[in-house]
């Protein structure tokens, strides 16, 4: 069958075809713009910006905020809440690191992202060490869904944030002070010590200029005589600050282990799954202490990885298999590194891996055998196709 008849045998082709001589004869013929589409997008996505550091601020002891700027072009427009992947060389490994945008969609000349030392991170002691202006690097263009929804988040929105966490808050909270932005925000911070506030001093500073943002900070590990909140971010906290519950949307951002006390205390405080908006981030601490983990499998077991027409390579299961096949000089497509975006996934030919509830997997993924190896441990020797 020739190409002309098979058009024809798809349903809804004729009145396709009729459809596109209308838009010929009253608005242009659109073939004219044929390979033009691909620049467009590129403009607005483009799969990978070359950035420059610009300017280096220390927010805290273990916090930095960098300000990066395009050396080839404008910086494409991204949602209050979204990140970037940054990549990165360390020690002849390239890696990479997804940071959420702390500066607000409304500023558009330079991003910025505030990195906070990780103990033994592997990236982040690089950046707070060695990085200097001048310096460049590759990213992504901005990705993610953890951004404000008029549609469905209405106007009074509760931040839950954890260390590093307040990043994309920092972001949500400028665009809408910045632009006067019909929104009620109320920020419960939480830190280890007054000393680990990330933006403290703007994040008053805002508040005191603006009605519609409330900041309260709570202290896990306060001083003697400390007179401020103080503990962890409880239910019984929330309902403390907190009033009109079923009206308010709530975000979540911070390491795991906040997520995992949130969310129950949510729970108890029957808030709707559905008011609820979380970004995790960075990958398990101890992922041997995840539900579901076999006790027989130590973090440091070891475990032989074969790669289709590559190499075989030793890992220990305790850490996710995208960083063992960096270590080992594969390079895999990756963007957020939190098992969310599936950029990263690859096919498990035979063996087993562990994958925490937090990966989301597509039931596709799920029944054609891919996985999402920023979140996958093996359990045992693994064949896996790149």
């Amino acid at each position: 069958m020739i190409i002309k008849e098979y058009r024809k045998s798809i349903e809804g082709y004729s009145e396709l075809e009729k459809e596109i001589q209308v838009l010929k004869k009253h608005d242009g013929d659109y073939a004219l713009y044929g390979g033009k589409v691909s620049d467009t997008i590129d403009l607005y996505h483009p799969k990978r910006l070359s950035l420059k550091i610009t300017g280096i601020s220390q927010d805290t002891p273990s916090a930095k905020t960098f300000k990066l700027v395009s050396t080839k072009n404008y910086l494409p427009p991204f949602q209050a809440g979204q990140y970037i992947n940054l990549f990165v060389e360390v020690d002849n490994v390239r890696t990479s690191r997804a940071y959420s945008i702390a500066s607000p969609p409304n500023q558009s000349g330079y991003y910025e992202i505030t990195v906070r030392r990780v103990n033994d991170g592997f990236v982040s002691n690089y950046m707070l060490n060695e990085v200097k202006v001048g310096d460049t690097f590759e990213s992504s263009s901005p990705s993610g869904y953890f951004n404000y929804n008029p549609l469905f988040h209405g106007n009074d929105l509760v931040f839950l944030a954890g260390g590093s966490g307040i990043t994309p808050f920092r972001s949500m909270i400028r665009e809408v002070t910045d632009c006067g932005l019909n929104r009620r925000i109320h920020l419960i911070y939480g830190s280890r010590d007054e000393g680990d506030i990330i933006y403290r001093e703007e994040l008053n500073k805002i508040a005191d200029q603006n009605d519609n943002l409330t900041v309260s900070f709570v202290i896990s590990e306060p001083p003697s005589g400390y007179k401020g909140l103080t503990g962890f971010i409880t239910s019984d906290l929330m309902d403390k600050l907190l009033d009109n519950l079923p009206d308010k949307m709530f975000y979540i951002c911070g390491p795991e282990v906040m997520y995992n006390f949130c969310m129950p205390e949510l729970e108890k405080m029957n808030i709707l799954q559905r008011k609820i908006r979380c970004e995790v981030m960075g990958q398990a601490e101890n992922i041997t202490a995840q539900p579901g983990w076999p006790d027989a499998v130590k973090a440091d077991t070891k475990v032989q990885v074969k790669i289709r027409g590559k190499k075989t390579i030793s890992v220990a299961s305790g850490e996710p298999l995208l960083n063992s096949l960096e270590r080992n000089g594969m390079v895999v497509p990756v963007n957020c590194r939190s098992g969310e975006c599936s950029i990263c996934r690859i096919k498990l030919l035979s063996g087993r891996v562990f994958q925490p509830a937090n990966a989301k997997i597509r039931e596709s993924d799920r029944k054609y055998g891919y996985i999402h190896s920023c979140s996958a441990y093996p359990l045992e020797n693994l064949e896996i196709l790149i």
